[in-house]
């Protein structure tokens, strides 16, 4: 067992060092770049992170993707918090999801209050303009899975008060407003009749409608019934992994550049290669036999398992493939970033291990051709112009 740590304890070494050394490689023009330019990052899952394991993310931490001293080396300055809450029965439709929602957006209150030299809450795209001027970090907010409105409109406007500006509308089951796409139980073929309404109700009021984790069929609702332009909030190619319904296919980014919408690339080597994803299915496979033969599973069963079966990390090329392939078949105007750090474990690729890492993803399309117009599209300009455009309805109705 100590010999098994003693592996793994290297491991982490190995990739933390590999990571660091990787960061050197973009040159003082790409790091320049990602640090003048306002950098969105529209999914970075710290709110349920530090739920779980309280760490200071205002100092330099041990552990995780996200800290403030890593972020301003990545020049990240406006990152949306994802306000994530598990999808189970215990809490759908039981009032836990909302209390859960509050505790999380308490928690990205407190940084503020801990740090207000560093961090600034970001309820709008002024917000986020105006404090990337003044040296701050704008903390905006997103809610991954619908569970906590409960089937009350009032409960919208409550989390829209409270600064949330997005709602991925399902997570990885489906709940009283979508079927999710990890969920073969497709209750709702789509969405729910609430679910309709609410995405009205949402661009009335200027939340964005986030299509990540929803069904196909939920999707193609979506695009029906809103007025508004939507996002993807973490999302990556089905191109590139075959029937994982997780990721989105061409056709359905044909039909978010008709939406006028953006899909921001999702870092985690499972939704970039199809190999990442035949490795989690393979461990799978691996824990359903031991229990075939009754064999109770070891808590470092997954360590041990990776130990003898090392795991397939994308690379930074392959991500870079999925934002070439948005671009080629929908244009720059529809692609950015949604990295999911702090959400996917131990799967990031190599090259963009945690919030430091921006620079390389900035060399690599400067590497690609990208202009730096263009590359700024990515950053930030493609999910400001959508965020603008939600503020912009509400504004009229």
């Amino acid at each position: 067992m100590k010999k098994l740590s003693s592996l793994v304890a290297a491991v982490s070494l190995a990739l933390i060092s590999q990571a660091h050394a990787e960061q050197a490689t973009a040159s003082d023009k790409a790091i320049k770049l990602a640090k003048d330019t306002i950098l969105i990052d529209t999914h970075i899952d710290v709110p349920y992170r530090i739920h779980n394991k309280w760490a200071d993310v205002t100092k330099a931490t041990d552990d995780g993707d996200f800290d403030y001293p890593r972020a301003v080396q990545g020049g990240l300055n406006a990152p949306f918090m994802s306000i994530y809450i598990p999808a189970n029965l215990e809490f759908e439709g039981k009032g836990k999801s909302y209390q859960l929602a509050n505790q999380l957006i308490d928690s990205m209150e407190a940084i503020v209050q801990r740090a207000p030299d560093k961090f600034a809450i970001a309820d709008s795209t002024a917000d986020i303009k105006a404090q990337f001027k003044q040296g701050k970090m704008s903390i905006a907010m997103g809610m991954e899975n619908g569970s906590p409105i409960e089937g009350e409109m009032k409960n919208l406007k409550h989390f829209y008060d409270r600064g949330v500006r997005y709602i991925t509308l399902a997570h990885s089951q489906s709940n009283h407003i979508s079927d999710s796409s990890y969920d073969i139980r497709r209750k709702w073929k789509g969405l729910s009749p609430f679910g309709k309404e609410l995405v009205k109700e949402m661009n009335n009021i200027g939340m964005l409608v986030d299509v990540s984790h929803i069904s196909d069929d939920a999707f193609y609702q979506v695009m029906e019934i809103s007025k508004v332009p939507v996002i993807a909030s973490h999302s990556s190619l089905r191109k590139y992994t075959p029937g994982f319904e997780r990721n989105m296919n061409d056709d359905m980014l044909l039909a978010l550049k008709k939406n006028g919408g953006v899909i921001q690339i999702n870092f985690g080597s499972s939704f970039v290669t199809a190999q990442a994803g035949s490795w989690y299915d393979q461990l799978k496979s691996a824990k359903a036999d031991k229990k075939k033969d009754g064999t109770k599973l070891s808590k470092d069963f997954d360590a041990a398992y990776r130990a003898k079966n090392p795991f397939p990390y994308a690379s930074l090329e392959q991500v870079l493939d999925h934002i070439d392939h948005v671009v080629e078949l929908i244009g720059i105007d529809y692609v950015g970033i949604g990295s999911d750090y702090d959400g996917v474990g131990d799967s990031l690729p190599t090259g963009l291990k945690d919030v430091a890492s921006y620079p390389n993803l900035v060399q690599g399309l400067m590497d690609r051709g990208y202009s730096d117009k263009d590359i700024k599209k990515i950053l930030s300009g493609n999910m400001l112009r959508v965020w603008q455009q939600a503020e912009a309805y509400a504004k009229a109705h």
